[in-house]
This record gives C-alpha cells, structure tokens and sequence, in this order.
C-alpha cells in the first residue's frame, strides 16, 4: 500500500487538520455503529488485574510475608483497622464517634461509608474487629475485610481502562496499564489499607469521563461530589474540571459537587461539633511516625508530637487553583470549535496528576501511600504510546517500592518521591502550546511545489525530536501542514498511536 493510500483520508493535499473529536469506541472504521460489547468484557484487562490483586495480597499477607520474617503475625495494613471502627459505629448510628479514638479518622466520613458494607457483614458472623496485637496476630476479620477492600480500590483500575478505551488506546496498552495499575495500588490498598483514596480518585477519573462524553455535567458533578465525600484529596484536581465546563452550568455544577460531603460533615458535626472540626480542619500526624519533610518545621505544632497538615493542603489546592486559571483560556478556545479532543483530555488528565502531585510536594510529613493518586492517573496520558507508558510505569512501580524505606531525615526520602513524581509526569507527556515555535524550532507551512528538506546531514537528535513533534504536536487548523517544510504525516506513518 503506497504512502497516499495509507493516509487516507486524514489528511488531504490543501486541507487544513482539524483536531479530532474522541470517537465512541463501539464506532466502526466504516462509520458503522456495533453492539457494545458486554461490560465485563470491555473490563477485562481490570478485572483480572484486581482478582490477581487479591490473591497475591491475602497470599502475602497472610502466608508469605510472615513465612520469610518468621512470625507468626499477620502482616496486615494497620490503618484499616481504624477505619473499620468508624464504619462499625456509623452502621450502629453511632455519629458522634466517627471522629474520637481509636478511629483515628481525618478525613471526611465517605471513607466509613464505603466500609459499613463489609462491616455488617462481618458483624453478623460474630467476628470481633480488635485490633491486630501480641495478643491478636492473626484477626479473622482480615479474610473478609481484606479482599472486600483491595476490590474497592479497584475501581480506580475499572476508571482508568474506561477513559484509555475512550481515548482508543489499544488493547495491548490497556493491559500493560492495568498491569502497572495493580502494581502501584498495592502501596495504598495492601500495604496500608486506604481504600477510600482509590475509591475518590476512581469515581473522580469516572466524572471526567462522563464530562468528556458531551459534557454530561449532572453526572460528572454527582460522581465528582462523592469523590470529595469519600476522600477531598481531590479537590487538587477540581480547578481543573471547573474550568472546563461552561460558565453558565458552573453553579448547578458546584452545588451537586459539594452536598454530598455536606450532607455527611453536617451529620457528624452535629453529632460531636469539637471531635469533627478538629479532625477534618487540622489533620494531625506525626512526623515521629511518619516521615518528615523539609517543611515539617513550618507547620502548626499540636500536642503529643504532632503537626497540623491541613494548612500545607489547603495551600496545595489554592496553587491547583492558579494552575488552572492559566490554562482556561487554552482550553475554553480549544473546546468551542471542536468540542472534547484527545488532546484536551490527555491534557486535563496530566495536569489532574500534576495537581495532586502537589500534596507530596507540599506536604510536612508524608506516607508512602500519598504517592499513589498522581502516580495512578498519570499512567493514563502516558499510555498512548509504549515508549511513554514503558518507562512511566517502571519509575511509578520502583518509587512505589522504594517509598516503604524508612528514611527519617527531612530531605534524602522526600527529595527521592518528589522525583520519581516528577520523572512519572515527565514520561507521560508534559503538554506543550502548539505554536509557530516547539521546542525552538519553527513551524513552516507547506509551500505548493516545494519539496520536502533532506534529511542528510541532520544529527540524530535533531531527527528525534522531529519525530517527537510529529507524534505529539497537534497543528491547528489553518497554521502548519508540515513540519520543516516536511508533507503532513499521519499517526500511523509516524508511529504514533490513533485515536
């Protein structure tokens, strides 16, 4: 097949490109529509990643973590056990003890709902939810309670194959992504036991979705809402979203967003006001306990050797904030002519993951789960192409080991996430302003009847990253055909991944 037929009709002599809209995958090449297929189906790749999840996880926990230490205990997330006690008490109405020992639960009360499920499960088998102890090395209650919530957090595998197949990413990258997806959600699920951190930003990558797919903003808003109630880390994501949904739905938006975790604050509060505004405003931790960072100092002292994170995150989300006001005018432009493209969504997605990479940055004390969240959601942007998603995934999986170091200086463990972080985002796909300059070489439009520049004499490096340009570079309408005077290049010719 010669090189005019394989470009068919993407790009024509004279025409202008025209960014792509994100095209439903159930729609044929021919324009023809399919039956869609059967939702565990098109689910595939995350549902065995999450019953292989399981398995590994119980089998470690339970057996082989234990054999290779020689203990005879468990080793079990004891954060989880924290949570579980919140959830027993909210099944029994009992509210106003959400918030006191030995929940030790920060966040807002969504992270208990979502457990209350198992919990009553676990109660009507007359299964004690003790903590794990010298005394308690092997609880029952983890063999329920354990696969219940690592298939929880799998949501945020299910999410991530959701946008990746809308975006048209190959079957074979969406494999290799719930893959590295599994992997890295080991840190926040089997390790520590957060559920609630997967489970807000699952249903928080399911809104974008549903806002990308003709702008549902209802749907996005309730989704997106009961993310905030589950977990507010991602409200660093927020702005991002916000910007992008037209001004006159803004309000609706916003009020669907915040009554879930208004209606569960305001149930708690008014059960026990001291407990709950204490907990969910200052947020302690201990950077005894956990690892301090250089801005641990900085931070408001409380009693027993804790500080308050809470100002350090609400600065995070007010930087987001800023963030995404720069981009609102690039992406107001971009969405009115051609609606949601690829492009405008990669883009959102990278800078959801930047965002909530903030509150690693920021942080003054850290937790090796707190890397999970930018790390999951970056994955995604990175998989439209292997030589993106490959080394993406392999720096996310080793800083999601090497985090369970327990380093105790301000600065060698701290300074080592931030950049992995960095090195992540990095491989992704750091969006670029499609401009008559990229990277400090110019654009130029295709002139009729001149031929394309030779190649010889350019350095590799040059021929590289012309070939980065053409694979990630959209040109817009009316600017440039051709990059150096070269003819237009589809992604196929190029290599690079079609949507």
């Amino acid at each position: 097949m010669t090189r005019e037929r394989r470009r068919g009709d993407s790009v024509r002599a004279g025409e202008a490109r025209v960014p792509r809209q994100v095209a439903p995958p159930s729609t044929g090449a021919a324009g023809t529509r399919r039956g869609p297929a059967p939702r565990l189906v098109r689910r595939l790749f995350p549902l065995i990643a999450t019953v292989v999840l399981i398995i590994v996880g119980m089998a470690v926990t339970t057996w082989y973590g234990p054999r290779t230490a020689h203990l005879s205990a468990w080793a079990l997330p004891d954060d989880l056990w924290g949570t579980l006690t919140a959830a027993q008490r909210l099944a029994h109405l009992n509210l106003g003890g959400l918030y006191t020992e030995p929940t030790a639960l920060i966040t807002f009360p969504g992270a208990a709902v979502i457990l209350v499920p198992i919990v009553a499960v676990i109660d009507a088998a007359g299964i004690s939810l003790q903590l794990p102890s010298p005394e308690n090395t092997q609880p029952a209650a983890w063999l329920l309670a354990g696969p219940y919530q690592v298939a929880l957090s799998g949501v945020a595998l299910f999410a991530a194959d959701a946008l990746a197949e809308h975006l048209g990413v190959t079957k074979p990258k969406r494999a290799f992504l719930a893959t590295a997806g599994a992997v890295v959600l080991w840190n926040v699920s089997v390790r520590w036991g957060h559920p609630e951190d997967a489970v807000a930003v699952g249903l928080l990558l399911y809104g974008i979705l549903a806002l990308s797919r003709s702008s549902r903003t209802a749907r996005s808003a309730w989704l997106i809402g009961a993310a905030v109630a589950v977990q507010p880390l991602v409200l660093l994501a927020l702005p991002f979203v916000l910007v992008v949904i037209e001004p006159r739905r803004l309000a609706g938006f916003l009020a669907r967003a915040a009554a879930p975790a208004a209606v569960l604050l305001a149930a708690a509060a008014a059960a026990n006001w001291t407990a709950t505004v204490k907990a969910v405003t200052s947020q302690p931790n201990s950077p005894i306990v956990d690892h301090p960072t250089p801005w641990t100092s900085l931070a408001p002292q409380l009693s027993h050797d804790l500080v308050a994170t809470g100002p350090a995150r609400v600065l995070a989300v007010l930087i987001a904030g800023g963030c995404a006001l720069v981009m609102r005018r690039r992406w107001r432009s971009a969405l009115a002519p051609a609606g949601w493209t690829p492009e405008v969504l990669w883009e959102l997605l990278w800078w959801a993951a930047a965002a909530l990479a903030l509150r690693s940055v920021l942080e003054p004390v850290m937790v090796a789960f707190y890397l999970w969240p930018p790390l999951a959601v970056a994955l995604i942007p990175a998989s439209r192409n292997w030589w993106r998603l490959i080394p993406a995934s392999l720096v996310a999986g080793t800083i999601t080991f090497v985090s369970q170091a327990q380093w105790r200086g301000p600065w060698g463990w701290w300074a080592l996430m931030v950049m992995g972080l960095a090195g992540t985002l990095f491989f992704a796909g750091v969006p670029r302003r499609a401009t008559p300059f990229v990277t400090g070489v110019r654009l130029r439009p295709k002139v009729a009847g001149a031929q394309p520049a030779p190649s010889r004499g350019r350095s590799w490096a040059h021929r590289y990253l012309l070939l980065l340009m053409r694979r990630d570079t959209v040109v817009p309408a009316g600017s440039a055909d051709a990059l150096l005077g070269g003819e237009p290049v589809s992604p196929a010719d190029s290599g690079g991944t079609s949507m």
